[in-house]
């Protein structure tokens, strides 16, 4: 799985490639994906459980799915394709900020472009805080789960999946700290230079068998692949800090 041109077998068995665009949309889902806190307290509570490096490869699987629903539907694809690629580089090298919509122009209406607003717009949340090293960066995951479910046609093949990258997160990639005594100021610093990298093998390649040397090795290839000149997201002459 050496670049993004191969589609995951999950996301072939959920149907989401090609399939009609027939999921509801309106200003109540719009609401509920762009502010879910407190609509999903179990979801929330397992994604606060999970570490900074594996939420932002979660991130970036979560955007490739929904990269694929909506491939052939609209142009803007394609810049999503490289957000997604920068994601994975940002987990252990600096990249430029995924900046999106930075004046909110941009409405998130419509079924296509409406919904794929929403999802590079919770993308960029995730990037903000981790590159600021917030304690709460977490919380962002909430609305791209919902919305990459909504969309998703065959949704117990993505329900089946979440649950066990969610179960497998928390089990390899723990959250370092918990949230009694946390600055609610969202001041505080925290430094995930040391959690260990994951890589896009170990959310959608069945087979893979995970060890932290299979893992640098996979998230290695893929970055090598890369063309880094055609991507202005990427920016891999220093480590990331």
């Amino acid at each position: 799985m050496r670049n993004l041109n191969n589609v995951p077998k999950v996301i072939l068995e959920s149907k989401s490639i090609g399939h009609a665009i027939d999921f509801t949309w309106n200003k109540k889902k719009i609401d509920k994906f762009l502010d879910p806190i407190e609509q999903n307290e179990d979801l929330e509570k397992a994604l606060m459980r999970i570490n900074h490096k594996g939420s932002v490869g979660f991130t970036a699987a979560l955007l490739e799915w929904i990269y694929w629903r909506f491939t052939g539907y609209t142009q803007a694809t394609h810049d999503t394709q490289k957000r997604i690629e920068a994601l994975w580089c940002s987990i252990n090298e600096q990249t430029n900020p995924l900046l999106f919509d930075t004046d909110l122009e941009v409405p998130a209406v419509g079924s296509v472009d409406g919904a794929l607003w929403i999802a590079l717009m919770n993308v960029r949340m995730v990037d903000v805080r981790y590159r600021k090293g917030s304690y709460f960066l977490q919380n962002e995951l909430l609305g791209l789960v919902l919305l990459a479910r909504h969309i998703t046609p065959k949704k117990k093949i993505f329900d089946k999946w979440i649950n066990k990258v969610i179960s497998d997160l928390i089990r390899l990639y723990p959250c370092q700290y918990d949230y009694t005594d946390l600055d609610e100021s969202d001041e505080a610093v925290y430094n995930s230079s040391n959690e260990p990298v994951i890589c896009r093998e170990f959310f959608f390649d069945s087979e893979f068998k995970y060890s932290p040397e299979a893992v640098e090795r996979a998230l290695y290839n893929f970055i090598d692949n890369l063309d880094h000149k055609a991507n202005p997201f990427l920016n891999l002459s220093r480590k990331a800090s």
